[in-house]
């Protein structure tokens, strides 16, 4: 416990006593340390905390001046003061000015007597620091062992953060990476608060090199990370750790993270099965309905549809890593598995394998296929746990049509190469793809070439204007005529007009491919500089 200034007042031998009849508030007021001064300036000289004892050589008797020494001894901080009496000192008595300066400051003033030397209050002031310290120590042990012995059961994580609530009043939980709740020590199991989610975010978009803490409510929050080599887990910790606490944590998180490995290495037969099972269902070039399905529901994926994601275990582009050393050419292949693991943990069902290759559309990092249902923000997963990697994302497909969502996927790593973020199957895909790879440049002279002589004729922007709403509509007059707010009549007398000046012809595809990509090209959709 604290050495508190009523504490000192109960010790025996010492014979301290009050000059003035003090609140029990102020003689709550820790002591840390305890000097002597006779300084008539000593604040300066002060850390906070301290009993400064003064045989009061140079004591100013006036009001005004003890007033201003007062002021100096409180505004250093210290807890209290000590006036020191007796035979051949100044003072046999606390001097009425002093007295009515520090009741006025509100600064507890003591009295020592003349058996009583200096050094035998500053003795009994560092035994009971030292004590408290013992005591710390001997806390801070015996929560070790608790915790040390609840990770050696089956399953560590609950009890140990049972052993720790019970003994620290600090609440506890682990989250996994996706910040979804692993164990904690309270009876209900509950989400984290909100205000804990930005710091489970922050924890976690560092990975092990750091922590976080918040104050919301009066309340004490605390996030670390958990693991050896890679980010398993988060530790939340609400409430204000003691110092016997605080100094256990480090122990409660090597164990914490301890356990978590040991999870993690439980869980491999799990994952190599769930891969086998990935594999089997993509080689089977005569899968049924049926059969997909059953497949994918052993694993409890049972959405309608689903999409294979293909992941290059490699940066993205550019010659240079994080803080500017040079990027690998590719993960090795353990690490590829732990971001397989990673990515598994993060979806549905957890059907990822890892490949040496992917085939001539990937580079020569090792790949990682997964399929996954159709609803699941798989950009979000790969921002966590694929950052910078290319990646490609097939379109959404029956079950048993899995194996082409995965060719879709293969193909467009090199487009995701090429651009840094993840490439995704869509419709019009390949001309959205076109606009996004291609050089500005390059695409406004086509655009220039195509829709030039509209540019130069009167009126030239309404013609552009008619064209792109009618072939954005489909080759609807009346959807187009809508649009504009124009008779259906003068959209087909423009369009004539436009084909008149430009040579083309609306009823050529290849015409209207190129009267399309043109317009779009010009409006900026999608393109390098024209978001």
């Amino acid at each position: 416990m604290p050495l508190r200034i009523s504490d000192l007042l109960a010790r025996p031998g010492l014979h301290l006593a009050l000059a003035y009849d003090v609140p029990p508030e102020l003689l709550s007021r820790t002591v840390d340390a305890a000097t002597v001064s006779d300084l008539l300036v000593p604040g300066k000289w002060l850390q906070g905390g301290e009993l400064l004892m003064t045989i009061g050589l140079l004591l100013p008797m006036e009001p005004a001046a003890c007033r201003a020494y007062v002021r100096d001894v409180a505004g250093g901080g210290a807890a209290c003061l000590a006036l020191g009496l007796g035979q051949g000192l100044p003072y046999q008595e606390a001097p009425e000015p002093l007295v009515t300066a520090a009741k006025e400051a509100g600064l507890p003033l003591l009295t020592v007597p003349d058996e009583v030397p200096f050094i035998a209050v500053t003795k009994a002031v560092f035994d009971a620091r030292a004590a408290e310290q013992r005591e710390v120590l001997q806390r801070a042990f015996a929560t070790q062992r608790r915790l040390t012995a609840a990770a050696a059961t089956s399953d560590g994580l609950q009890p140990m953060l049972v052993e720790w609530t019970a003994a620290t009043g600090v609440g506890a939980t682990v989250l996994d990476p996706l910040g979804r709740q692993l164990a904690t020590a309270e009876q209900e199991p509950r989400t984290p608060p909100e205000h804990a989610r930005d710091l489970v975010e922050r924890v976690t978009a560092r990975g092990l090199r750091g922590s976080a803490t918040s104050t919301a409510g009066g309340r004490q929050l605390e996030v670390q990370p958990l693991g050896a080599r890679r980010l398993r887990g988060l530790l939340l910790l609400a409430g204000r750790p003691d110092d016997a606490a605080r100094s256990v944590i480090p122990g409660l998180i090597s164990l914490l993270s301890l356990e978590l490995e040991r999870r993690h290495l439980r869980d491999e037969p799990e994952r190599r099965r769930r891969s086998a099972l990935l594999s089997e269902l993509l080689a089977d070039e005569d899968l049924t309905a049926d059969r997909a399905r059953d497949m994918l529901a052993s694993v409890g994926l049972s959405a309608e549809r689903v999409r294979a994601v293909v992941v290059e275990a490699a940066p993205a582009t550019g010659p240079q890593g994080a803080g500017g050393a040079a990027a690998p050419s590719g993960l090795p292949e353990g690490a590829a598995q732990e971001m397989a693991a990673d990515l598994a943990l993060a979806m549905p069902g957890g059907l990822v394998r890892v490949t040496p290759t992917g085939g001539p559309d990937s580079g020569p990092a090792p790949v990682i296929e997964a399929v996954v249902g159709e609803e699941l923000d798989i950009h979000a997963v790969l921002a966590r746990f694929a950052p910078g990697c290319p990646a490609g994302i097939g379109p959404a497909t029956a079950p048993e049509a899995v194996r082409v969502s995965l060719r879709q996927a293969t193909g467009l790593l090199a487009v995701s190469r090429t651009g840094g973020a993840p490439a995704e199957a869509r419709q019009s895909e390949a001309a959205r793809l076109l606009l996004e790879l291609g050089d500005r440049r390059t695409l406004h002279g086509y655009a220039d070439t195509v829709l030039g002589p509209l540019d130069l004729a009167d009126g030239g922007a309404e013609l552009i204007a008619t064209l792109a709403a009618w072939l954005e509509t489909g080759g609807a007059w009346d959807a187009t005529s809508r649009r504009l707010g124009v008779h259906r009549h003068t959209v087909r007398n423009r369009l004539d007009k436009a084909m008149g000046l430009t040579g083309r012809r609306l009823d050529d595809p290849d015409d209207r491919f190129d009267l399309w990509l043109a317009t779009r090209i010009r409006r900026g959709d999608r393109f390098p500089g024209g978001r």
